[in-house]
């Protein structure tokens, strides 16, 4: 793929012979058969009164869940790093799509490993409040304000203003999970709905657009393509699986770093510790 320092590929010539085409197409992992029925979640937020939909909710079991959710994310980026024509994309490119692109690939992770989760209502008391009835934390928040405008504007901030979930934001993961287990997904599918998110070239700073551009357009044929071989009897699927990826746009990074990390990595800027496994060899 010489053509990628230009990036004018022609998506055409050689949609069946790419590369991503292939690794996508000969995906092979383990497929769980895991039968179990799971409960419908959507109802839970989907009925009644909405006005609980604010209060700020927290894992039930987060060693399990936080721990289940790591060992997707190291899945994830070992499913990126495997994908040749990744590997040949500029770094700059590489990392825009990875900040961008971890939270959707992780919770489409989640729903391909089975990885169910319950949280519960806590109460989380504003910075205000804190200040106001804790005068050493008011101070040692103020100490800590002035360090990170020492140290930059990439920390400012960054830990002192986490806040918790609310129970709107997780229904959408919810709905998206119970949603992608209705339908039934396969390995298969999951893999070219993951090159469907992975290359998105409407991300601002992407270098090679138009590259980019025709390995999503690929991974949408191939998807297509696999549905009309493996699922002859259900015409309308591959729009389901679209409209079903669609949800993921209501899916906040911050809200999955908080909910499934922030409880394990503490301070630890989250971008910081993707491109550090990035780097690593996992």
């Amino acid at each position: 793929m010489a053509c990628l320092d230009k990036c004018h590929c022609s998506v055409d010539n050689r949609r069946h012979g790419s590369i991503l085409y292939n690794i996508l197409k000969n995906e092979e992992h383990k497929e769980s058969h895991n039968s179990k029925s799971r409960k419908d979640h959507s109802g839970i937020f989907g009925q009644g009164c909405s006005c609980g939909s604010q209060k700020r909710v927290s894992l039930k079991s987060p060693q399990i869940t936080c721990k289940a959710a790591s060992a997707v994310l190291v899945k994830t980026l070992r499913f990126v790093k495997n994908v040749p024509c990744f590997q040949e994309l500029p770094l700059d490119d590489q990392l825009v799509l990875v900040r961008n692109c971890w939270a959707p690939l992780l919770v489409l992770g989640l729903a391909q490993d089975k990885v169910d989760f319950e949280t519960i209502e806590t109460s989380e008391p504003s910075m205000l409040q804190r200040i106001l009835t804790n005068k050493d934390e008011g101070e040692k928040i103020q100490q800590q304000d002035h360090h990170e405008i020492q140290r930059g504007p990439s920390h400012h901030h960054q830990h002192r203003l986490t806040q918790l979930p609310s129970a709107a934001e997780i229904r959408w993961i919810k709905e998206f999970l119970n949603k992608c287990w209705k339908l039934d997904i396969s390995t298969k599918e999951y893999a070219y709905l993951k090159g469907i998110v992975l290359f998105n070239p409407d991300l601002p700073e992407l270098h090679c657009i138009q590259y980019i551009q025709g390995l999503q357009q690929e991974a949408h044929q191939a998807l297509n393509e696999h549905v009309k071989m493996s699922q002859r009897w259900d015409h309308n699927r591959f729009a389901k699986l679209i409209i079903v990826l669609s949800l993921l746009r209501s899916i906040n990074a911050y809200v999955i770093a908080e909910l499934f990390f922030r409880p394990i990595i503490g301070s630890v800027n989250m971008d910081d510790m993707l491109l550090e496994m990035l780097g690593a060899k996992i």
